[in-house]
């Protein structure tokens, strides 16, 4: 793979510290997106990134995602989770999969739109390397929520307030404010805002309002 560099521009800020643009080792630039999204992000973006290759870190989420999903509900559940899933969760986690390519894109260009909408400057394919490769530095912390998950279910024994669902279920959402978190830093650097943070809590909000929305319609017994 080809990766394009400024000449110009061979180093770019990430905190306290200086990288260099021919430092492309995959695990290096992983933390460097933990350390500091935004510069993380125009990086990427200033080497003109294929379209095969932002495909590339979403189908990788995807597999992190489903390894994720996989040990919440399927290898070690908790007992209000298992219960509020379907039978055919193997069905439901391959829909999932499946699904979930097909929704970043559609949220990516949801997003380019309502960030042009406020005076942003990214192009389509600028902010979809900033939600796509925030979905996949964000990954590994759907895992540790899923670690979590199979925690609170070996100790639901011992400690009975964990099977409440407000505990039980709180695995299932955790894993997405690191990724709400790294789109905002990501969507945002590429639009050339400054501060990510309006972004991050209007989607922490919106994600908020679906989960309590759904709790309310399994307790209406709607899903």
């Amino acid at each position: 793979m080809t990766i394009h560099t400024d000449p110009i521009d061979t180093n770019f800020n990430v905190g306290y510290r200086t990288y260099r643009q021919n430092d492309t080792g995959f695990l290096a630039r992983i933390t460097d997106a933990w350390k500091d999204m935004p510069a993380s992000t125009r990086r990427l973006i200033a080497e003109h990134p294929s379209e095969a290759r932002l495909l590339f870190f979403v189908l990788l989420s995807d597999l992190v995602f489903f390894l994720s999903f996989s040990i919440k509900t399927v290898v070690s559940p908790t007992s209000i989770a298992q219960s509020a899933l379907p039978d055919d969760v193997a069905l439901l986690l391959v829909v999932a999969l499946m699904l979930r390519t097909a929704s970043i894109y559609a949220f990516s260009f949801i997003l380019a739109l309502v960030l042009r909408a406020f005076g942003g400057t990214g192009t389509l394919k600028d902010t979809r390397a900033g939600v796509f490769w925030g979905s996949f530095v964000s990954a590994p912390f759907e895992v540790l929520a899923a670690i979590l998950a199979v925690s609170i279910s070996s100790m639901e024994g011992t400690l009975p307030f964990l099977s409440g669902e407000t505990f039980s279920l709180a695995p299932l959402w955790l894993g997405l404010l690191p990724y709400v978190w790294f789109v905002s830093a990501g969507a945002t650097a590429a639009h050339g805002f400054k501060r990510f943070y309006p972004l991050f809590a209007t989607l922490s909000l919106l994600c908020i309002v679906g989960m309590f929305w759904a709790l309310y319609l399994r307790a209406n017994g709607v899903i």
